[in-house]
């Protein structure tokens, strides 16, 4: 049988794995108490049962360590894989542990820590190289200096999904489309021998999707702080593939792709910086939530923000291919574009420089357009 068959037949093992251990995990989360309650932080209305990610982790674990190794002829495989499982294995507990008795933002950035320590230490997924085509000619880079870019990299990607955790289905929905587009450009623009890392993060993909089918509105499972940070730290450390020997492309390449996470993180910070609140404190402000208040149902905002990430993936992808003038451009035209949808949408609240601008500018030229037919009906 060919790779490709057995590879295809392992994708959808998985998938169906996900599928069916998801019911049971729902049933485990009520009977230790990972539930969410209602109140007024929260959208649901009943309790519902969280921690799916345990069924994401353990689909992906049984496909990656027992099955892949089988079909992969690749020797280190294994050596590979397991420094991910175990550092996934961290992220689980600690959300598990969140999930059940709810602990202090620093607690999480503990196991996240050590999670990254794993990834780091363990295996060979890290900064080691950076450039810029034209500009600046390949730097090594020293441990001292990798290994803080490394973790930062992780602690933020991680944080950056778990803060987007909001509606049913948005933060697996958009880990699909993003995972998937790092995946695309892995396949393609990876050496050959390195096929096998667009295939793990594939696996990773069919894991979630057996999950979203419970987890879409109406959810009958969240994915709780244990799936939300997995994720998270899963497309962090398999984006992280990206930068073996990272060009300046391939640094913005994953962060575009994860624009829509790392988009409402950025401006969350902005805008409790502004409004002088410390950095860890809950909002209604995120994306998400000003879709909702603007009047869209859950289901057609979860919606709008996928078409977003489809976006910043579509522009991911064309910054593979554009010469360094074009992808200026395309970088500057994104940067704008972002800046006035969150304007609009209220993501910043009362702070809106980009629109004020606009307006100052279109009663600049109003006023001339006036003043021009003032001074045409005097000379008439």
């Amino acid at each position: 049988m060919s790779f490709t068959i057995n590879f295809i037949l392992t994708w959808f093992a998985t998938f169906f794995i996900g599928l069916i251990l998801t019911p049971l995990v729902r049933l485990l989360a009520f009977k230790i108490g990972a539930v969410d309650t209602p109140n007024e932080r929260r959208i649901n209305k009943t309790v519902m049962p969280s921690a799916g990610g345990l069924a994401i982790f353990s689909a992906f674990t049984i496909s990656t360590l027992l099955i892949l190794p089988n079909i992969i002829q690749v020797p280190n495989y294994l050596s590979y894989v397991v420094p991910i499982v175990v550092g996934g294995l961290v992220i689980v507990i600690t959300g598990l542990i969140d999930d059940i008795k709810e602990i202090r933002p620093w607690q999480k950035s503990i196991g996240i820590l050590i999670a990254s320590l794993v990834i780091y230490i363990f295996s060979d997924i890290h900064f080691d190289t950076f450039s810029i085509p034209g500009i600046l000619q390949t730097v090594y880079l020293d441990w001292w200096l990798s290994a803080p870019l490394t973790i930062i990299w992780i602690f933020s990607l991680t944080n950056a999904v778990n803060l987007i955790d909001g509606l049913d289905g948005l933060a697996s929905g958009v880990s699909v489309i993003s995972l998937s587009t790092i995946g695309i450009v892995g396949y393609f623009f990876l050496p050959a021998q390195s096929v096998f890392i667009p295939i793990t993060i594939f696996t990773m993909v069919a894991a979630i999707l057996g999950f979203f089918p419970y987890n879409f509105h109406p959810a009958k499972i969240y994915l709780g702080d244990t799936g939300a940070l997995l994720l998270g730290f899963m497309i962090a450390v398999l984006s992280l593939q990206g930068l073996k020997n990272a060009t300046f492309v391939a640094v913005l390449t994953p962060m575009f792709v994860l624009g829509v996470p790392i988009t409402d993180t950025l401006f969350a910070i902005i805008r409790r910086k502004l409004n002088n609140q410390p950095m860890s404190s809950p909002d209604r402000s995120h994306l998400h939530h000003r879709l909702l208040s603007l009047g869209f149902s859950q289901r057609s905002a979860v919606l709008t923000i996928y078409c977003i990430s489809i976006v910043f993936s579509f522009i991911a992808l064309l910054m593979s291919y554009a010469s360094r003038t074009a992808l200026i451009f395309l970088v500057l035209a994104t940067f704008l574009g972002v800046e006035i949808f969150v304007e609009l949408v209220g993501v910043l609240g009362e702070h809106t420089p980009m629109l004020k601008l606009l307006n100052a500018i279109g009663d600049r030229e109003r006023r001339l357009r006036l003043l021009k037919k003032n001074k045409d009906e005097e000379d008439d």
